[in-house]
């Protein structure tokens, strides 16, 4: 699990190179002489001539690479910014806090970002469970928040201060069921959920009401818990039902483990999940194991579009990698942030909120982004197929 400490950093305005495959650097004394969780990548000075912007993210621990990408599109997003003459005159800068993947810590984190550092919005979590406590912070105390790739529906229902730049489960849930029906013809699907993530039990509980409804059948449902490492049990009394194909909406830390533990007990058939299968530690964990599994994503970096190429041409500039779904859609998450802040009136939490909420067809780099009346975004979902130890293209769905 994660190292019990908290991260506080500035982030440089300058790109600093890191390596989304790699594991966190080891602690260092934070800028306030606190112990920080990874180490810091400044800190730079923030002044009158500084708008500071908050960051909540998973930097250490099981889930580390999330954290880091959001890290990197963020910071990409606020260079660009500021070579291009930043915001209102100012230069744009970011504090970051490391989450450790716990609710409580992502809440400690946004009430010091808005009581002690004094930030105009907040940016993050990628895990829908974190980014629930933060929200009731930022709502209480009136700063947006917008998450990169929460997909629960039940976070942006904390208030009308908080965003999301994704699409949301139902339509995910949507997209794998109807795949698995018309693309797949399955018939008949097995679901293994984890029992401690809101966006594992909120997928998977629409998978099932939308396989159903196309006329397929959900054979069995089984559960495990963040944190477990063997899966046999419930692999094997899955296998027992015959299902054609199995459903597993959870993170790429358990999903990899689990390919290769339903290989071992004899069960055979494809799996299926959602965007928090997408990190190239997938592979790593997984092996062939997960070879001719789907999972639906926010982007490809196969699509030709001349501005996504330009922007992964970048980021694999300065970071030395692809960036994954959680990158590509912070970066999406502080662009319009920062075009909201050039449209209000003023840098008030309502202001801002307003400003926000009147996004409408932002050309963000996973797609073109409006926010709806609940503050969700309407965009399309791809769906990818693991072959060679990477993730395919296949399909493209709409809302």
């Amino acid at each position: 699990m994660r190292r019990p400490l908290m991260l506080l950093a500035i982030l440089a305005l300058a790109a600093v190179a890191c390596e989304k495959k790699s594991t966190p650097a080891p602690a260092q004394p934070a800028a306030d002489g606190q112990s920080a969780g990874a180490q810091a990548t400044g800190p730079a000075p923030v002044d009158a001539n500084t708008l500071l912007l908050g960051e909540v993210g998973s930097l250490t621990g099981s889930e580390a690479t999330f954290g880091i990408s959001a890290r990197n599109g963020i910071e990409m997003a606020i260079n660009e910014a500021n070579a291009a003459g930043g915001v209102r005159g100012k230069k744009l800068a970011v504090r970051v806090y490391d989450s450790q993947g716990r609710p409580e810590e992502g809440a400690q984190a946004v009430t010091r970002l808005i009581t002690q550092d004094k930030v105009v919005v907040i940016l993050g979590e990628a895990a829908s469970s974190v980014s629930m406590a933060m929200a009731e912070k930022a709502q209480a105390a009136k700063v947006p928040m917008i998450t990169p790739t929460s997909t629960s529906p039940e976070v942006t229902k904390k208030g009308d201060y908080i965003f999301r730049v994704c699409f949301i489960d139902p339509f995910q849930g949507l997209v794998m069921a109807k795949f698995a029906r018309e693309n797949l013809k399955l018939s008949r699907v097995a679901m293994l959920r984890d029992n401690k993530s809101a966006f594992s039990m909120g997928l998977a509980d629409v998978f099932n009401e939308k396989f159903t409804a196309f006329g397929g059948k959900v054979v069995g449902d089984e559960s495990y818990s963040k944190g477990d490492t063997d899966f046999r049990a419930q692999l094997t009394a899955l296998k027992q039902l015959k299902p054609e194909a199995v459903f597993v909406p959870g993170y790429y830390t358990d999903v990899g483990i689990i390919a290769r533990q339903a290989r071992e007990v004899g069960l055979k058939v494809p799996l299926l999940g959602g965007d928090g299968w997408d990190s190239d530690k997938l592979y790593e964990l997984g092996g062939s194991a997960l070879e001719g599994s789907y999972f639906s994503n926010h982007y490809s970096p196969d699509n030709p579009d001349p501005k996504l190429q330009q922007f992964l041409a970048k980021y694999k500039q300065s970071y030395g990698s692809v960036p994954d779904s959680v990158g590509v859609l912070a970066y999406d998450a502080a662009s319009v942030a920062i075009e909201a802040m050039k449209r209000a009136p003023d840098l008030s939490g309502p202001a801002l909120r307003d400003a926000i909420a009147a996004t409408k067809d932002f050309p963000g780099i996973s797609g073109r982004i409006t926010l709806d009346a609940n503050r969700d975004a309407v965009k399309e979902a791809v769906v990818l197929k693991v072959a060679g130890g990477k993730a395919e293209f296949v399909t493209t769905v709409k809302p």
